[in-house]
This record gives C-alpha cells, sequence and structure tokens, in this order.
C-alpha cells in the first residue's frame, strides 16, 4: 500500500510563489516592440518580416522619427491571425 502525506502550507506557498512570478512577468511585459525585438519575438528575419508582412494594412506599425515600434499586445494578435492564415495542410 501507498501512502501519501502532502504538506497543504508548503503546496500553498509554492503556488502563491509561482503566482507571484507570473504575474511580475506579466507586469513588466514590453508595451512597445522595435524591429529588433520583433526579430527575437518571432524567430524571423528582418528581411523575411519585410517580405511577407511589414506592409500589410493589418499589421499594427508606427514610426517615430527614423524607428518603428509595434505596440505588443495587437502585433501579437496580428501575428498569430497571420500565422494562421499561412496555415497549409
Amino acid at each position: 500500500m501507498l501512502h501519501l502525506q502532502i504538506n497543504e502550507r508548503k503546496v500553498e506557498e509554492i503556488f502563491h510563489e509561482e503566482l507571484k512570478r507570473r504575474l511580475d512577468e506579466i507586469q513588466h511585459r514590453q508595451t512597445f516592440w522595435d524591429m529588433k525585438e520583433l526579430i527575437r519575438q518571432t524567430s524571423m528575419s528582418e528581411p523575411y518580416i519585410r517580405e511577407h508582412f511589414f506592409h500589410d494594412d493589418r499589421f499594427p506599425k508606427y514610426r517615430v522619427g527614423t524607428k518603428w515600434y509595434f505596440p505588443a499586445r495587437e502585433t501579437e494578435s496580428f501575428l498569430i491571425t497571420w500565422l494562421k492564415e499561412q496555415s497549409k495542410y
């Protein structure tokens, strides 16, 4: 027979630590990406991005001076939609 004892206090402590860590991650998430961050987030090269979706009217981008900025949440949403459109079985 197998007998398990669970330290509920320790489980609750671990849960709260993990929850705090994840909330901190969300809180410190970037609001904007630049091209370098877009490349990092997508694992795509700049030429690939420019050729495949940069000029798509739905792609959220703003030019400030000579630099492009992309709202992180809107860009993520666009990228998921775009990726689903690219998928060919």
